[in-house]
């Protein structure tokens, strides 16, 4: 199991897939490439100039930050 620091020392950023998101409400959560938790995916973390919203199956590749409720992407870019 990949933890934070691991991951970002590794590859400087983490990867992985879109697991669902819903562009309605703004938000989803990203399969860890490697396994491990779902990462929350909000959409004032993408950092893509243009982008809003992830399609499903997408890959990204993002910082990790531990969030409120769990693990949070921030600088989600396409991969």
């Amino acid at each position: 199991m990949w933890d934070r620091e691991s991951i970002q020392r590794e590859t400087g950023m983490a990867t992985g897939t879109v697991k669902w998101f819903n562009a309605e409400k703004g938000f989803g959560f990203i399969e860890q490439d490697g396994g491990g938790a779902d990462v929350f995916a909000h959409y004032s973390n993408i950092a893509a100039q243009g982008f809003r919203e992830l399609q499903e199956g997408q890959k990204v590749s993002y910082d990790i930050t531990q969030g409120q409720k769990g693990l949070q992407a921030e600088n989600i870019v396409p991969a």
